[in-house]
């Protein structure tokens, strides 16, 4: 029985009935496409449900939850706090709850809205719509205020639909702020992991700045805020504000890559600054040795939130490479190549550093400086370590590479002379 609409009908003739809801509902009425479809059950209860659909698959051990055929059916059902943290919750399931009712429990508004699925009538008790309509990202209720874990949520919604969290929301997520310390490291990971997939995941950030809670699990981006930097080069702001910017450049520039590259870009452009977060203030505006001091950062960081290792190095080699990337262009033919040779062997690569070094850049000459990727893989390429060997009758290591290296040198050497015969 795959047809929802059958579902339906054999719902209501037990005398209940089926309504599509939650985040389905939400971006249909976006016009985004959702795999995902969740369902509502009022008017029959859980046993009424299992005798219905034998076949059905039941899980969840706080209340009950249905697939058939990938699709979810949950019994409508309200809940009250019970305790801190995020699963501390009394539920109470039965048939006289309405879908209304079900809807209240829910954290924003835009999230709880409904439509039956046999008649198609929407149920919008919150203006939910309204909200759509707006850009507004509300709280349903004062109940909001029950789940830590909807502060993080929020968060990753704004930066999802780049919609502006109203005020009254933002006090409730503040008043919040001694209860995250309780969410598992597994669910903050998550949110953080979906907000760096959206199109502007600086927003993510930002909500949680203005909600006052950002140092909780991100204190090392907390402490970018006020970290001054020269005005002729950053006239954005303190590092903070930086990070930002570079942040979401990187989102723009890494659209169409897979969500693992992309993770791994957006966190290092995220982390690439970290350590002018330390940088004492009677030092301001410079942040001497920002790169080597992000490193320990961005380790600590990411073992905390208990990140993926690639996602790590990733963060590690654009902190300690993105400054040298940036004077490319200065700098000798042995360190070109030596800079060349040592990003090119890391997981994040000269591509992935020069996505980074580009939005680093606030100049508008990104395009004429400091261009080292499709330099680097012709370098990389102009010898070969076999016939390096053959030709040279060597096969220890170091010999070997010291060779290469040696020859990479000179054929840029050698091309920068072609480029001015040239001219």
């Amino acid at each position: 029985m795959d047809n929802i609409y059958k579902i339906a009908n054999k719902i209501k003739s037990q005398g209940g009935n089926l309504y599509l809801v939650g985040g389905a509902i939400r971006d249909k009425l976006l016009e985004i496409i959702n795999h995902d479809e969740d369902y509502c059950v009022t008017g029959i209860s859980f046993d009424e449900f299992k005798k219905l659909f034998p076949e059905a698959i039941s899980r969840g051990k706080d209340f009950p939850v249905f697939s058939i055929n990938n699709k979810e059916f949950a019994i409508a059902r309200k809940e009250r706090k019970i305790g801190i943290g995020h699963n501390n919750f009394d539920i109470e399931i039965n048939k006289e709850i309405t879908i209304e009712q079900d809807l209240e429990r829910r954290d924003i508004t835009i999230n709880a809205i409904a439509k039956e699925v046999l008649t198609g009538k929407i149920i919008d008790p919150f203006n939910g719509r309204e909200d759509l309509k707006n850009k507004i990202i509300r709280a349903v209720s004062s109940h909001f205020a029950e789940d830590p874990l909807r502060v993080y949520r929020v968060a990753r919604f704004a930066s999802q639909f780049d919609f502006n969290v109203e005020n009254n929301t933002i006090k409730m997520m503040k008043s919040l702020k001694n209860e995250l310390s309780s969410l598992t490291v597994e669910r903050v990971q998550k949110e953080l992991s979906k907000a760096l997939l959206t199109n502007k995941p600086s927003k993510f950030f930002n909500v949680l700045k203005d909600a006052d809670v950002l140092e909780i699990h991100f204190k090392e981006i907390y402490d970018l805020i006020g970290a001054e930097q020269p005005l002729k080069y950053h006239p954005e702001g303190d590092s903070y504000n930086h990070t930002m910017i570079v942040l979401d450049k990187v989102a723009d520039k890494t659209k169409s890559l897979s969500d693992k590259r992309k993770l791994e870009l957006r966190f290092s452009a995220l982390v690439h600054d970290l350590g002018k977060g330390t940088t004492p203030k009677e030092e301001y505006p410079h942040h001497i040795n920002h790169e080597k001091r992000g490193v320990d950062l961005v380790k600590n960081m990411g073992k905390r939130l208990k990140l993926p290792t690639r996602m790590i190095k990733c963060g590690i080699t654009s902190c300690l490479e993105h400054m040298r990337g940036g004077i490319f262009d200065k700098m000798t033919s042995s360190k070109k190549v030596k800079f060349i040779e040592r990003v090119n062997s890391t997981i994040l690569g000269l591509d992935g550093l020069q996505i980074i070094v580009d939005a680093d850049n606030m100049s508008e000459n990104t395009d004429k400086q400091n261009q080292f990727a499709k330099l680097g893989s012709e370098i990389i390429n102009c010898t070969d370590g076999n016939k390096v060997m053959k030709q040279y009758g060597i096969t220890e290591g170091k010999e070997v590479a010291n060779k290469m290296h040696e020859i990479r040198v000179m054929y840029l050497k050698n091309r920068g002379l072609q480029k001015i015969e040239n001219n």
